[in-house]
């Protein structure tokens, strides 16, 4: 049996080689401290189309920093010789990159159209009788977009809070992006099965598609190939932890054991990439992905791409229209959430790899075009503004 990727060249991958290859030195500038603040201080991206994965590479480090000093708004950096480089095979936290994979349980799962409350009944509570397993995972359940988890002692109260609140809206009318809504799906998810959810993601995501790196809470074992996140102390995050390091960012999955509907997962980019190729062998739509945005697909944006962003740094996107997928892991909160500006690399890179198909594709034979045009949008530039970027 054929594997279900493999590692080509760019002809084979059917992408201009002079777009692809410009799409490492763009995301390096990034790396540089300029205007103030790297936006990342390493980063790992995969791109390519049909079977064949035309770029891996990975540049900067996985751990850079011992701290952040807030005062002076510079991070403490670790000797040249004592830094960790980014590798293709390290490990980033994927933060709402996961909301995909309990998406997807969702769709094998549950009856989109069922009420929550059919599942979780304690869900019924202050006006959430009628929302439905689709509504959270189009974020129109009128959810806010998050709760403090991290202060309820017990899963028990923390189940509670969720039970207890309103919507904000009607549910149904209006788009709240919300982490409240992925964790509910997970509470569904377990009620339904009995199986806790990292040993659903297990049996019917990664074990099936051979994504053998991908797991909530990694082993000990595995330290030296994660790459570290934000020294996390408030008052701009919710929890004093000091530099996290192979456990999960979120301070909410965090208080759940590391294991969560909306955040928890670690993963690498060739993992990631078996994801995409499995999407896009089912066919869409894929229930709680993002479709068509720009602020992070940059022109793959148009033709009906799919994908997510995760607060970490991470993103990725896949194209039916052109059968093309790109993944970019980067750790951006790094040594602190505050240095995060935006999703223009993320953008520029998506960007390219649209260019690549659509220049291969307007000077390749007539037989070999797979893909249909998609439309253009600008290409970001550093320092203009995106527009507001969801909590993950």
């Amino acid at each position: 049996m054929a594997p279900p990727l493999s590692r080509g060249t760019c002809p084979d991958a059917g992408l201009d080689s002079d777009e692809l290859n410009r799409i490492v030195p763009e995301l390096a500038g990034w790396l540089r401290p300029a205007p103030d603040h790297p936006w990342c201080a390493g980063a790992v991206v995969l791109a390519g189309r049909g079977r064949t994965v035309a770029l891996h590479e990975a540049i900067g480090s996985a751990v850079r920093y011992t701290a952040y000093d807030e005062h002076a708004d510079r991070g403490t950096e670790l000797p040249e010789e004592r830094r960790v480089p980014m590798r293709p095979d390290t490990l980033v936290d994927l933060a709402s990159l996961t909301k995909l994979f309990t998406s997807v349980l969702a769709a094998r799962l549950l009856d989109p159209e069922a009420a929550v409350a059919s599942y979780v009944p304690g869900f019924a509570a202050a006006g959430k009788a009628d929302v439905t397993v689709r509504q959270l995972l189009d974020h129109t359940s009128g959810l806010r977009p998050e709760l403090p988890f991290y202060d309820a002692p017990t899963p028990g109260e923390r189940a509670l809070m969720l039970w207890r609140e309103a919507p904000l809206h009607a549910p149904g009318t209006v788009r709240v992006y919300s982490d409240l809504n992925l964790i509910a799906v997970q509470q569904c998810l377990e009620a339904a099965t009995g199986r806790p959810l990292d040993a659903l993601v297990r049996e019917h995501v990664t074990g099936p598609l051979g994504m053998t790196d991908t797991c909530y809470n990694p082993p000990a074992a595995l330290l030296p190939r994660i790459a570290a996140t934000e020294d996390q102390r408030r008052p701009w995050g919710k929890l004093d932890r000091g530099m996290v390091h192979g456990t999960v960012h979120d301070e909410n999955a965090f208080a759940m054991g590391g294991v969560s509907g909306h955040a928890g997962l670690f993963s690498t980019a060739w993992d990631l990439a078996l994801f995409c190729r499995a999407l896009l062998d089912a066919g869409g739509p894929w229930p709680g992905f993002e479709v068509d945005q720009p602020w992070f697909m940059g022109e793959l944006a148009g033709g009906g791409a799919a994908g997510h962003t995760g607060f970490t740094g991470t993103s990725l996107v896949v194209d039916p229209a052109s059968d093309a997928f790109l993944v970019l892991l980067t750790n951006s909160v790094h040594p602190t959430r505050t240095w995060r500006e935006g999703s223009a690399p993320r953008a520029a890179a998506a960007t390219r790899l649209a260019r690549a198909v659509r220049s291969f594709d307007a000077t390749a034979p007539a037989e070999r075009v797979t893909s249909a045009e998609p439309a253009a949008s600008p290409e970001p530039a550093r320092g203009a503004v995106p527009p507001p970027e969801p909590v993950g």
